[in-house]
C-alpha cells in the first residue's frame, strides 16, 4: 500500500482516496515494524500475520526467521509453539534454535565437496570434514528483503527475497530465490520456496523450526507419524552410506502414531536423539500429507504437507530435547549420490517447493 493510500484509510476521507478492499485487507492482516539493526545499520524488519480465527506468524528479513507462531489448543487458548530469541542480538549471538531458511543447501555434503558437470568444488568444513546448512553463513545469516503480497481472501502473505552471487559459500552460480509465507484461515502457515540459477548449482532449501506443541518443557511426549517406510542409514558423521533401508524394526518406524521419547535414548552414546532423513512414500512428486506431531495434554496437531521427497526428524538434542524439528528436504549429500533425487537446478528452470503446517486441535 502506498503513502497516499494508507492516509485515506487511516483518516477515512470519503473523496479523492483509491482504496482498495486489498488495501485495507493487507493493512488488517499484515503488521510491518522494525525489529532491529545489524552492526551495519541495516534494518531488519518484522512482519506479523493475523488470521481470522486468532492464529499469529512473526517472521523477519533476518535469516527469513519465524519468530513466533501462535496456534490454539483444544479449548482455544493460544500459544506460541517454535522455540524463539527475544530479539535481533541474540539471533546475531548465534541462538541456536532459529527457525531460519536453510541454504543454499540443508544438511550435510560429505567432505564438503561435490563434482558438477565436471568441475570440482570446495565448501566450507564446517561440521567436522563435512559441509552443513550452506556453510558458516549460509541463508540463515543474511539479511533477506520482505515485502507483503497482495491480499486474497481468507490470507495474509508476506515474501522475502534473496540474491545469493556466484562464489558465495563457494557455490557456483548467480541464485536469486524467494520464500512466501502465508497464513490462512485453515490455520494454515504455507511455505512456498522459488528459485532460478545462470549456471547449475546444488539448492535444498528447508525452515529449521523447532516445534513444541506443549508451548513449554520438553516435547518428548509428543505423538508423531511420518509416512515413510524407508530413511537412509548414515554413517558416523551423519552422511549417507548411500542405501536406503527400511524403518520397520528399528526405532526410526514411525508409521503408527509414536511417542518420540519412547525409542530416542536408543543412539546414545553416538547421538543424543534423532537425527535422521526419512524417504517419504510420497517420493516428493505432489503434495502431500507426510508427517503428524500430537501433544496429549494440549490437544494441539500439526500435520505437514510437503512437495518434497524427504524429512529430517531432529530432535533437538542440543537443546534439552526443548523442540522437534522436521525439516522438509533433498536427501543429505544428494550432490553426491546420483541415486538419490536429484537437487541441481540448471539454467532456464525454476525450482519451486512448498511445505505446509497445518494446526488443529482435539
Amino acid at each position: 500500500m502506498n503513502s497516499r493510500n494508507l492516509l485515506c484509510l487511516l483518516v477515512g476521507l470519503a473523496f479523492g482516496c483509491a482504496v482498495t478492499h486489498a488495501d485495507a485487507a493487507a493493512m488488517k492482516r499484515v503488521e510491518e515494524r522494525e525489529f532491529g539493526k545489524m552492526p551495519d545499520g541495516t534494518p531488519v524488519q518484522e512482519f506479523t500475520l493475523r488470521n481470522g480465527k486468532g492464529m499469529v506468524a512473526k517472521v523477519i528479513s533476518y535469516g527469513a526467521n519465524i519468530t513466533e507462531l501462535q496456534a490454539p489448543d483444544r479449548t482455544g487458548a493460544l500459544t506460541n509453539v517454535i522455540l524463539r530469541a527475544n530479539s535481533l542480538e541474540e539471533y546475531l549471538k548465534g541462538y541456536p534454535a532459529a527457525a531460519a531458511v536453510i541454504g543454499r543447501f540443508a544438511n550435510r555434503i560429505a567432505k564438503a565437496g561435490f563434482t558438477l558437470d565436471g568441475v570440482e568444488y570446495k565448501l566450507a568444513a564446517n561440521n567436522g570434514p563435512n559441509h552443513l546448512h550452506g556453510g558458516p553463513k549460509g541463508f540463515a545469516k543474511q539479511v533477506w528483503q520482505g515485502k507483503v503480497l497482495p491480499a486474497r481472501e481468507g490470507e495474509a502473505s508476506v515474501q522475502f527475497s534473496y540474491f545469493s552471487r556466484n562464489g558465495e559459500e563457494n557455490y557456483p552460480g548467480n541464485l536469486r530465490v524467494s520464500v512466501t509465507y502465508t497464513l490462512t484461515d485453515n490455520n494454515e502457515l504455507r511455505l512456498d520456496y522459488e528459485a532460478t540459477t545462470d549456471k547449475a548449482t546444488p539448492v535444498n532449501f528447508t525452515n529449521h523450526a523447532y516445534f513444541n506443541l506443549a508451548g513449554g518443557g520438553d516435547m518428548l511426549d509428543h505423538l508423531l507419524w511420518i509416512d515413510a517406510d524407508r530413511y537412509t542409514p548414515v554413517d558416523d558423521g551423519l552422511i549417507p552410506t548411500g542405501e536406503v533401508a527400511s524403518v520397520h524394526g528399528t526405532p526410526l518406524n514411525f508409521t503408527t502414531p509414536t511417542r518420540i521419547g519412547e525409542r530416542n535414548d536408543r543412539f546414545k552414546p553416538k547421538l543424543a536423539g534423532y537425527d535422521h532423513n526419512f524417504v517419504l512414500n510420497s517420493g516428493g512428486k505432489s503434495l502431500a500429507k507426510i508427517a503428524r506431531l500430537s501433544d496429549p495434554k494440549s490437544g494441539r496437531v500439526m500435520e505437514v504437507h510437503t512437495t518434497e521427497p524427504g524429512v529430517q526428524l531432529y530432535a533437538g538434542n542440543h537443546v534439552k530435547h526443548a523442540g522437534v524439528c522436521l525439516e522438509t528436504q533433498h536427501f543429505p549429500d544428494s550432490p553426491n549420490r546420483p541415486n538419490f533425487p536429484s537437487s541441481i537446478l540448471r539454467p532456464g528452470e525454476t525450482f519451486r517447493s512448498r511445505t505446509a503446517f497445518a494446526f488443529s486441535a482435539q
